[in-house]
């Protein structure tokens, strides 16, 4: 898989999800053979004026590679100027939000709602491309309601401007995340442009994928909520199974991801921060609801473990030594 100039070794990537696709979370999918890692998506403008808060969100490590920076913004000069400063990062690939559905975003005409200004996005494209080192890539949606659908036009003016590929989320802005994803306008974004298309929407299982690329030819699939709790995915679609992970795997999962987030943002946000991803790990366990209750009523690293072993100890026979062991 080629975007630009960059060689992939895959082409199953991890989407751009914001509070949830920090470095520890990237690093545990590229673990299990994620090709392409994105980072939360990043204020242009809060790169522009040098926030540090927005630039600490660009960090790569070098375990995650090869991964990709996703900006927004809605002004192609500072969108450029902001690009400018990563072009020394680690990052391999620039990405533009243009597919955010989120109130905070839209209503300052960023995200999804570029898509009711064709003209805007070639200017950004053209900006941004211009001033990027780096390949400069584009996720969008299907359009912004079932009376605005212009993936095509969009796909093809990123095209023309710049864009080295083009990624599609199959449902509308005025969707969000609701009723299912509509493969079929991937299919038409592919036909339309010849730059790789990555389809993205609906991919929870290896057969998921397995019917994306047949139905929609795509060149490469993005996984965002069904990764959610399950690195794993990336190493079922690439191994062609659906490899049920038993509740050991989960725990000592949740108790390595837990571990990297206290060492890269501390204990108190670490302990916020993971109690909606232990909530996606133990989603389907026996009686994990009742667990998760109480995970978010947890104050604590060490409140947390100790309900974890606990719950271990009620349902499994597992050496809880050996799992400790791994703290």
């Amino acid at each position: 898989m080629r975007i630009g100039n960059v060689e992939l070794k895959n082409n199953v990537f991890l989407a751009p999800m914001a509070g949830i696709t920090d470095m520890p979370f990237r690093v545990l999918c590229k673990e299990q053979g994620c090709g392409l890692t994105y980072t939360e998506m990043v204020s242009a403008k809060g790169l522009y004026y040098k926030d540090e808060k927005t630039k600490k969100l660009t960090f790569i490590d070098k375990k995650e590679e090869p991964s990709a920076i996703q900006i927004f913004g809605s002004e192609p000069y500072v969108m450029a100027k902001a690009v400018e400063l990563l072009n020394e990062s680690n990052a391999c690939i620039i990405d533009i939000n243009m597919g955010c559905p989120t109130p905070k975003i839209t209503k300052n005409g960023e995200g999804s709602a570029l898509m009711l200004q064709p003209s805007l996005v070639g200017e950004i494209v053209r900006e941004v491309s211009k001033a990027s080192k780096k390949p400069v890539t584009v996720k969008i949606r299907k359009g912004w309601d079932d009376t605005k659908v212009n993936a095509v036009e969009i796909a093809k003016i990123a095209e023309e401007n710049g864009a080295k590929a083009i990624t599609i989320h199959g449902r509308t802005r005025e969707q969000f995340y609701r009723g299912e994803a509509d493969w079929e306008i991937i299919r038409e974004v592919k036909k339309s442009v010849s730059i790789p298309v990555i389809g993205n929407g609906d991919v929870f299982t290896s057969e998921d994928a397995k019917k994306m690329f047949n139905k929609t030819n795509c060149d490469a699939i993005m996984i965002g909520r069904g990764a959610q709790g399950n690195p794993w995915i990336f190493k079922n679609i690439l191994n062609n199974l659906d490899r049920e992970i038993n509740s050991e795997e989960r725990i000592s999962m949740i108790m390595r991801h837990f571990n990297m987030m206290i060492e890269y943002k501390g204990e108190h946000k670490a302990v916020k921060e993971m109690r909606k991803h232990i909530a996606w790990y133990i989603k389907g366990m026996h009686k994990s609801a009742d667990l998760k209750d109480k995970i978010f009523k947890s104050n604590s690293k060490d409140e947390i473990i100790n309900l974890l072993y606990e719950y271990l100890q009620n349902i499994s026979t597992i050496n809880i030594k050996k799992l400790k062991s791994t703290l």
